[in-house]
C-alpha cells in the first residue's frame, strides 16, 4: 500500500491550525527551539524488515493480518511509514529472508519509496532448510572447523548482498554459548570466534563496518561467547578499525548503566549505534520509550553530548535502527509510537542546556545537574516533533492518521490474511 500524499495533507489542514498556534508559542518559549527542529526534520531511524509482521516469544507467535509476504511488501510497509513520520527513509534487510530476486528491481522500488538500506544483518543462530550442517552448538565459535566456515561464507553472502544494494555495514549477532558449566572452552571458544570474524572483516569493502553486537543472555544462559559490550569491545578493537560495538538496549542485565556504556564507546570511537526497544526484565524487546523513557533521554543526552564533542554527524556517523518483536500490537502502529519516543528523546537531548550543566558537573553541585535534566526531560517536546514531520510533508499525527484511514484494513484488503513475516 502506497499512500497518497494528497491523504496526508488533507488529515493535516484539520490540525493545522492548533499546531501553528502550539508551535508559535513553543518556538518562543523553547531556547534554540528552530535548530532543534532542524535537527530533527534531518534524524532518521532505520526499520528492520522482521518487525513488520508479528515476532513474539519462543513460547509462541500470534500472527495478525495483512502482514507483508514478500521483500517488496516490507519495501512498501516502510515507505508507509516513513510517509506518515518522515523519520524511517531506511530499511534493515535480514538474510536469507530478504535476498532480492532482482537487485535493480528492488532499488527502484526503494527510490520511489525514498528509502535507502541501512546495515544487513546474518543469521546463524538458526537452521535453514537444506543447510549442510547444524548452528545447535555454535556457529562461528563451533569446534568443528567446517561449521565455522560454513557460517563464515554466510556472512560473506551477506556483505555480497548488501554491496548490491548500496548498503554500507553488516551486523553479526551470534547466539553462540553455552549451557551449562563445562559445556565449553571458554578460551578456544573466544580465539575461534575471533578468527571467524577476522576471515569476515577481511572480506568488507573499504567503505563498510562490521558491527559486533552482543547479548547477556537468550539463547545460552550459562555464556554467551559475545556477552557483553566489553566482549563486544574486545573483539572489534581486534578485528581493526571497520569494526564496532552495536548496542542493543535490551541485551543487557537489568539495570546496567546503558548511558554510560555509550558514553564511553563512543570516547573510544567504538560505538557503531544502537538497536533500540525497551524492556522490564530483560531482552523484552518492547515498544521503545514504553518501559523507560527517561533512561532512553538519559542515553540519548550522552550521546548528543559525546558526538558533539567528536564533531560528529548526529544523523549519518552512527547507525539507528529499531528492534522489537510483540505478540499483542499491530506491528506498523507500534513502529510509528517507537519512533515517535526516539524523536523524544532526541529532542530532549538537543534541548538541553549543556553549559550550564556542565558548570553544575564542574561544581559537585548535584542539585542542580539533576533539576537541569529533569526539568528537560519534562518539557513538552511533541510539537518540535510534529513541525518536524509537517516540514517534512508527514502526518502532524501519524498514528491517528493510521487509525482514521484504516490502513491495517485496506492492507488485509489487498494481501489478505497474510501471516508471512516476522520471528
Amino acid at each position: 500500500m502506497i499512500l497518497d500524499k494528497n491523504q496526508i495533507h488533507h488529515f493535516n489542514e484539520k490540525a493545522l491550525a492548533s499546531h501553528q498556534a502550539k508551535w508559535n508559542y513553543y518556538k518562543n518559549e523553547i531556547p534554540n527551539a528552530e535548530a532543534i527542529v532542524q535537527n530533527l526534520a534531518k534524524f532518521n531511524v532505520a526499520i528492520p524488515s522482521w518487525a513488520l509482521g508479528t515476532g513474539g516469544t519462543r513460547f509462541g507467535r500470534f500472527s495478525g493480518s495483512g502482514e507483508p509476504a514478500s521483500l517488496e511488501d516490507k519495501m512498501e510497509d516502510v515507505g508507509l511509514l516513513h510517509a506518515l513520520n518522515g523519520a524511517s527513509g531506511a530499511i534493515s534487510l535480514h538474510i536469507p529472508w530478504d535476498i532480492p530476486s532482482d537487485y535493480e528491481a528492488i532499488q527502484q522500488k526503494a527510490a520511489s519509496l525514498n528509502l535507502k538500506f541501512d546495515a544487513v544483518n546474518s543469521n546463524t543462530f538458526q537452521d535453514q532448510p537444506g543447510q549442510p550442517l547444524s548452528y545447535k552448538f555454535g556457529s562461528l565459535q563451533h569446534v568443528n572447523t567446517a561449521v565455522r566456515q560454513q557460517a563464515i561464507d554466510h556472512n560473506i553472502e551477506v556483505i555480497n548482498h548488501g554491496v548490491k544494494l548500496g548498503s554500507k555495514a553488516i551486523t553479526v549477532w551470534l547466539s553462540d554459548g553455552s549451557c551449562f558449566p563445562g559445556q565449553l572452552n571458554f578460551r578456544k571458544a573466544f580465539q575461534n570466534t575471533l578468527e571467524s570474524l577476522q576471515a569476515i572483516y577481511a572480506a568488507l569493502p573499504s567503505d563498510w563496518k562490521l558491527f559486533v553486537e552482543y547479548k547477556a543472555f537468550e539463547p545460552n544462559f550459562y555464556s554467551m561467547t559475545v556477552g557483553d559490550w566489553g566482549q563486544s569491545l574486545l573483539y572489534a578493537n581486534k578485528l581493526g578499525p571497520q569494526a564496532y560495538t552495536l548496542v542493543d538496549l535490551g541485551h543487557h542485565l537489568p539495570n546496567a548503566n546503558i548511558e554510560q556504556i555509550v558514553s564511553l564507546l563512543l570516547m573510544e570511537g567504538k560505538l557503531a549505534g544502537f538497536h533500540f526497544n525497551d524492556s522490564k526484565y530483560g531482552d523484552d524487546d518492547l515498544t521503545v520509550g514504553s518501559i523507560k523513557p527517561y533512561q532512553l533521554y538519559l542515553i540519548f543526552n550522552e550521546l548528543v553530548e559525546g558526538m558533539d564533542a567528536r564533531g560528529m554527524d548526529h544523523n549519518h556517523d552512527l547507525g539507528w535502527m529499531i528492534d522489537a518483536s510483540h505478540n499483542v500490537k499491530d506491528p506498523l502502529e507500534d513502529l510509528l509510537q517507537s519512533v515517535e519516543a526516539i524523536m523524544l528523546a532526541y529532542a530532549h537531548a538537543l534541548l538541553t542546556d549543556r553549559a550550564a550543566l556542565n558548570t553544575a558537573q564542574d561544581n559537585n553541585d548535584v542539585v542542580a545537574a539533576q533539576e537541569i535534566l529533569q526539568n528537560t526531560f519534562r518539557t513538552d517536546v511533541r510539537t518540535l516533533v510534529a513541525e518536524a514531520r509537517l516540514r517534512n510533508g508527514a502526518a502532524l499525527q501519524p498514528l491517528q492518521f493510521y487509525r482514521q484511514q484504516q490502513v491495517r484494513q485496506q492492507l488485509i484488503k489487498d494481501r489478505g490474511n497474510s501471516k508471512a513475516s516476522g520471528l
